[in-house]
Formats: structure tokens, C-alpha cells, sequence
């Protein structure tokens, strides 16, 4: 007898069961690799961002409270780190060379000649040099030649202000080739300052001479002089007044007691006393502005004051120990050992000479013109002392170092 006929349902199911276990196996298999694939690519998100992250999960983090003042004050401690950008966004560059590299900027310079040939980059070092600028009519040559032939060329550069614009005049003296020739018409000394000794065009010189032209030097030695006055830290300085001289302020008038600086004045009597407890001009913490010297530091100060039209700079004088770098009782003095003679020469009005004119109208017309230049002297004193006073009120930043009006006080 053959085997028995097998259950027909049986080998339905035998036939498919292959089937239906290889397309249930693919997609196990598929989905397994989509899940793979899924959960790489969330990873390489992770990495390539890692700050999202960081800045997603934040929140998720207590909050602390907002009025914990202690938070506030870490807070505040902990600036945000500074980009490269910014940087360089906030240096600060000189108005007109933000768009240059900041090593090829040059913002000083100097007065001194420089040679047509050779290598400009091959230079022996220089003297240390200080500067003499003389306003200068050709009626004073004879005298302004006197006073320029006693500054050693190696120390000093020369500059002249020629207000009558007689240039050509000067050539046939020993110096005058060294020497900056400036012209301009009827100017005086204060003029050709502010706008010919900028501090950036004088930084290089220790001082500044801006002297008078009507000055005889036969007391004075330029090089002792500025050897006393580094010695003695004087900003702002004068040598004293030989007492032939027109003075106007005894406190520039050489001492009798000797010595070799003096930095106050004493006057028990009469006007304008000057006692020990004097704080300010004309007592002590002054010069006069015929032969006044300065310092580098302190002529970057006292430029800044110059009023561009205010050309005698009257009241200026009572002024300038504000630019004395400290307290203007001991950085201001007259120096005595080097002294100078004073000859008072009126030059500036002395237009109305010749002409064809007889000599009686010509006199008449230089007495008029003088006493212009005299009248409009007092009214640049008084606006330059209503300036001083409008500026000092509306600067809120600005402390007066000197509160008390600089003036003598009474005895103590």
C-alpha cells in the first residue's frame, strides 16, 4: 500500500510560507537600514552644529530669578568675547588715514632740510634741537642778526617771520641759507605761530623760542639757559629783564639777590600787591609774551589757546600756567643767570610812513596807526577773557585748577 494523500491545506501552507518569509526578511532589512541611515545623518547634524545645539538646549535650564542681583552682576562681569573684527573696527586711526595701513601713516614732521641726493633711508641720527621763530622787519636786521648768530646751528633751527616781506634782504648774512624765510604782509608773531608752528610740525624740537625781535642778548647764553631750565623743570619760561629794559611786570625783571631762577614777586605797597600766599599771575605762575619759551608738552597746550584772529594774544599771558604740565607756581620762572635787554621798539602799525608824504603827516599817520593797533590789543583782551569765561561755564568735564581769579591776594 503507497504512503497516505497528504492534507491539502498543508501544502497550501508549505508553498507560500517561503514566499511571504523572504518578502518579510527584505523588509525588515530595508527599514533597518533607513533607520541607520536616519540616525547617521542626525549625528553628522550634531557635529556640524554644535552651537544650535547648545543654544537649543538652553532654555531647557532654570531660569534664575530676574531681580537676583547677584546674576545681574555676573552678568555684567562677563563680556562677550571680542571678534577679530571688532578689533579692528575700534582702533582708532587719525582723521583722514582710516583708509591707510596704519605703518605707512606719518602724522609729525619738522622743519629740518632734507638733501636732493643720496639715500633718503641712510641718515646719521640727529641733534636734539630746539626751535627759534622771530617775527622780523628788515629796519632790525643789524640787531636780529646780533640774536640769531648766538644760537649754534647744531642745537637750533631758525624760522623768521617776515612781516614786511622783505625776504631777499636777509640773504647776504652767514645763517640766513639754514634759516625758514615765511612772508606775510603786516602779521604779527602770534599770526605766524598758530598757523606756521602747528605741535605736530614742532615735535621734535624740546623747545620753542617764540621771541620778539627788539631783544639784545649779550647776557644770555642759549645753551646754559636750556640747561637750567631742565634742571629747574621749567614748561614755560623767560629769561629775566635787564632793568635798562621796558618792563611792564615786575616779575620779569632780573633779581638783585642773584641766584639762578626766581618764580614769584614780592610787594607789600601800593597796587597790585604780591605777597607769599599769592597763587597766580603776574605774582607768580607767569612770563611775558616778548621772549617766552616753551616746552614741547606745554606748546601743544598753549597753540591750542591761540585765538586764530585774536593776533596780540592779550590776556593770553594769564593764561598760559594752565598749560604748565602741573602747578604753574613751580613750572613757570624767569631765569636770572641768563638775562636779555628788552629794547621796546614799536613795529607793528608802522605803515603809514612814506608815501610821498612830508615827515610831519607821515608822523601823524604811524601816531594813528599805532594807536589802532593799541585800541584793537584791549579789545582782543576782552574777548578773549569773555571766551575764557563762556568756555570754562559750559565745559561740565573741565575742573579749574586754579579756582580762585588769578590775581594778587590780600596779605594773609
Amino acid at each position: 500500500m503507497g504512503p497516505a494523500p497528504g492534507n491539502p491545506s498543508q501544502k497550501r501552507f508549505s508553498g507560500v510560507l517561503p514566499p511571504a518569509a523572504l518578502i518579510f526578511l527584505v523588509l525588515v532589512f530595508v527599514a533597518g537600514a533607513i533607520v541607520t541611515v536616519d540616525h547617521k545623518e542626525n549625528l553628522s547634524i550634531l557635529q556640524l552644529q554644535p552651537r544650535r545645539v547648545a543654544a537649543d538646549e538652553e532654555p531647557s535650564r532654570p531660569a534664575p530669578p530676574a531681580s537676583d542681583p547677584h546674576v545681574d552682576a555676573v552678568v555684567a562681569e562677563t563680556p562677550p568675547a571680542e571678534e577679530p573684527g571688532d578689533m579692528c573696527e575700534n582702533q582708532c586711526r587719525a582723521p583722514g588715514s582710516e583708509g591707510l595701513p596704519r605703518g605707512i601713516v606719518q602724522d609729525k614732521s619738522n622743519f629740518e632740510f632734507e638733501s636732493l641726493g643720496g639715500n633718503p633711508e641712510r641718515k646719521e641720527a640727529r641733534a636734539v634741537k630746539s626751535l627759534l621763530a622771530i617775527p622780523v622787519g628788515i629796519k632790525q636786521k643789524v640787531v636780529v642778526d646780533k640774536l640769531v648768530s648766538k644760537f649754534p646751528a647744531a642745537n637750533f633751527t631758525v624760522m623768521l617771520f617776515h612781516y614786511d616781506g622783505a625776504v631777499d634782504g636777509w640773504s647776504d648774512l652767514p645763517w640766513s641759507r639754514r634759516a625758514l624765510h615765511v612772508a606775510a604782509a603786516d602779521q604779527t608773531k602770534w599770526w605766524f605761530g598758530k598757523r606756521f608752528l602747528h605741535p605736530d610740525l614742532v615735535a621734535e624740537y624740546d623747545y620753542v623760542f617764540l621771541w620778539d625781535e627788539d631783544i639784545e642778548v649779550d647776557g644770555f647764553d642759549p645753551l646754559r639757559y636750556i640747561e637750567i631750565v631742565r634742571k629747574e623743570g621749567l614748561e614755560i619760561s623767560q629769561p629775566a629783564l635787564d632793568h635798562r629794559s621796558q618792563i611792564h611786570h615786575r616779575l620779569t625783571a632780573r633779581a638783585r639777590r642773584g641766584g639762578a631762577v626766581h618764580r614769584r614777586f614780592y610787594k607789600t605797597a601800593g597796587g597790585g600787591r604780591c605777597y607769599g600766599n599769592s597763587t597766580g599771575p603776574p605774582c607768580t605762575g607767569w612770563v611775558e609774551m616778548m621772549v617766552p619759551v616753551f616746552s614741547r608738552a606745554a606748546w601743544r597746550c598753549a597753540w591750542r589757546m591761540i585765538q586764530n584772529e585774536l593776533v596780540f594774544a592779550w590776556g593770553l599771558d594769564f593764561k598760559l600756567g594752565y598749560c604748565a604740565q602741573g602747578d604753574r607756581s613751580m613750572n613757570v620762572g624767569i631765569v636770572d643767570s641768563e638775562y636779555v635787554l628788552h629794547r621796546g621798539i614799536s613795529t607793528l602799525g608802522d605803515v603809514g610812513g612814506g608815501g610821498g608824504k612830508t615827515a610831519k603827516a607821515s608822523s601823524a599817520s604811524t601816531a594813528a596807526d599805532r594807536y589802532a593797533v593799541r585800541l584793537r590789543s584791549y579789545t582782543e583782551m576782552h574777548i578773549f577773557n569773555r571766551r575764557w569765561k563762556q568756555a570754562v561755564a559750559e565745559d561740565e568735564c573741565w575742573t579749574d585748577p586754579y579756582p580762585q581769579p588769578p590775581t594778587a591776594t590780600s596779605k594773609g
